[in-house]
C-alpha cells in the first residue's frame, strides 16, 4: 500500500521462492543456471500467454480519477492557504515593523520580534533565505526579506506573542486562533500530498472566508455577501466568462443560494419568463413591498396567459388546457396586489410579452455587485427541473473584458423584450 492509498498489484507468484522440490530447480526455487542465493533481475523466457515479470506499474481509469480529484482539492485549498499566509504577514509586518524595525532595523527586526522562543525557527528562515540567494530562487526584490520566508504557524507565534500590540485592530483572539487550528490540519495535509476529504475542504474553505473577513482583507460589500467570491473564482473566473455556478435544477439551486439571499438587499430586480415562480412563491409579498419601499427599483416581465404561446407550452408540457394560463394569472395577480400597497407605485412595474419564450431571467443588483439567474426553456421539462446557471455581474470578481460576458447578453435581450412588451394596469 503507497502513500497515496494506492494498492499495487502483486508481481508474478512464480517469481517468488518455491519449494526445494520445484521441478527443474534448486533449492528456493530458482531456475537452473543461475548460483544458489543470487537474485534474478530479469525473468526467463515467459510461457506463451502469460504475463510479464514485474509488478504491474500502470494506473487504471479509476486511479486516475482518484488522483485528479486529490489534485484539484489539494490545489483549491493550497489557494486558501496561500491567501491566508500572505494576509496574516502583510498583517504582522504593518504592526510589528514601526515597533521593531527603528531599533533594529533591516530584517533584524524579524528576529528581534521573534525573540528568545522563536530564535531557532526565524534563524532557520534566515538560512533558507541566504540559500535561496545564492541559487537564484528569489525571482521577486519584493520577497527578498526575512518575513517572507516565515510560515502561517510562525505568523501565527508572532501575532500570539505580541497580542497587545495587535488587540487594538481586532476584537476576539479566541476567533482568529480557531479558525489557524482549522487551517493548520488542511495545511499539514497539503503540504504532504495526502488526500483531502471534501468535508475538511469545506471546512477550511469556511475558516479561511471567515479568517480573512476577521483580518480586513473581505470585499466589505453588502450586495457581495449574497454570493461570497470564491478563491478559485478570482484565478480561474476569466475562463468561464462570468459564470459562478452551474446546477442541474432549481431546487439545488436553492439548496446553495435560497431566494432571500439572492433577491435581499437589491436595489434593482428585472426578472422575465413565464411565470416568474421562483421570485412569486419563494419570496413573499411582505418582503417585496419592504425591499420596495427601501429603494428597490422592480420590473418584471411575465408571459400573457391569454397568447398562443401559453397554449404551446401546456401541449408540450402535457398540461390540461389552461392549467398553466391561470397559474401565470395567479402570479400576476399578486404582484398586482403588492404594487397597489406601495406607496410610490411607479417604482413597481408589471408587463406581459406576446413571443415565444426562451428562457427565464432574474436580475438582481446591489450596489456594487449584481447576480442573474437564468434558465432556458426545455421541451419537456418544468422550469424546476431545468438547469440553472448563476452569473455575476459589475463589481469585484468580474472579468475585466465584461463586456462579453453572459450577465450582459441577458440585461441586453431583457431590455430589448421590455421594449416590445404590454404594461398590466
Amino acid at each position: 500500500m503507497s502513500s497515496g492509498g494506492l494498492e499495487l498489484p502483486p508481481g508474478d507468484s512464480s517469481h517468488e521462492g518455491g519449494p526445494a522440490d520445484a521441478p527443474g530447480g534448486v533449492p528456493g526455487g530458482a531456475p537452473t543456471g543461475i548460483p544458489a542465493g543470487a537474485v534474478s533481475l530479469a525473468g526467463g523466457p515467459a510461457e506463451a500467454g502469460s504475463a510479464g515479470a514485474g509488478a504491474e506499474l500502470d494506473w487504471g481509469a479509476e486511479a486516475w480519477s482518484e488522483v485528479r480529484t486529490r489534485a484539484q482539492r489539494a490545489g483549491r485549498a493550497y489557494i486558501w492557504l496561500n491567501l491566508i499566509e500572505q494576509r496574516l504577514r502583510s498583517v504582522v509586518g504593518a504592526v510589528l515593523r514601526p515597533i521593531y524595525e527603528p531599533v533594529h532595523g533591516g530584517d533584524d527586526w524579524v528576529v528581534a520580534a521573534a525573540g528568545p522562543a522563536g530564535q531557532e525557527w526565524v534563524q532557520r528562515a534566515v538560512a533558507v533565505r541566504e540559500v535561496s540567494r545564492r541559487k537564484g530562487y528569489l525571482l521577486d526584490s519584493a520577497d527578498d526579506n526575512v518575513l517572507s520566508f516565515l510560515t502561517l504557524p510562525q505568523l501565527r507565534e508572532l501575532m500570539v506573542q505580541h497580542w497587545p500590540c495587535f488587540e487594538p485592530y481586532f476584537d476576539d483572539r479566541r476567533e482568529i486562533e480557531l479558525a489557524l487550528d482549522e487551517l493548520e490540519v488542511t495545511r499539514n495535509v497539503v503540504s504532504r500530498n495526502r488526500a483531502l476529504s471534501r468535508p475538511v475542504l469545506e471546512q477550511a474553505e469556511r475558516a479561511s472566508a471567515r479568517l480573512l473577513e476577521v483580518l480586513g482583507g473581505g470585499s466589505g460589500s453588502p450586495a457581495a455577501d449574497r454570493l461570497p467570491i470564491d478563491a478559485v473564482e478570482d484565478l480561474v473566473g476569466d475562463r468561464y466568462a462570468d459564470v459562478v455556478s452551474v446546477h442541474p435544477d432549481r431546487v439545488r439551486l436553492q439548496r446553495n443560494l435560497p431566494a432571500e439571499d439572492l433577491f435581499g438587499g437589491a436595489r434593482r430586480l428585472d426578472a422575465i419568463g413565464i411565470g416568474l415562480n421562483l421570485l412569486v412563491q419563494n419570496f413573499s409579498g411582505r418582503r417585496l413591498v419592504r425591499l420596495t419601499e427601501a429603494g428597490c427599483r422592480v420590473r418584471l416581465l411575465f408571459l400573457n396567459p391569454a397568447s398562443s404561446a401559453v397554449k404551446r407550452r401546456e401541449r408540450e408540457l402535457g398540461l390540461r388546457k389552461g392549467e398553466l394560463s391561470r397559474s401565470v394569472e395567479m402570479n400576476i395577480l399578486h404582484v398586482r396586489r403588492v404594487r397597489a400597497g406601495l406607496r410610490d407605485p411607479s417604482r413597481f412595474e408589471i408587463h406581459v410579452f406576446d413571443e415565444t419564450p426562451r428562457f427565464t431571467a432574474y436580475l438582481v443588483e446591489g450596489q456594487a455587485s449584481g447576480i442573474a439567474v437564468v434558465q432556458s426553456y426545455l421541451r419537456r421539462a418544468r422550469g424546476m427541473e431545468s438547469p440553472v446557471l448563476v452569473l455575476r455581474g459589475g463589481g469585484r470578481g468580474v472579468p475585466k473584458d465584461a463586456d462579453h460576458g453572459l450577465f450582459t447578453t441577458y440585461r441586453e435581450e431583457f431590455e430589448s423584450m421590455w421594449e416590445d412588451s404590454r404594461p398590466v394596469s
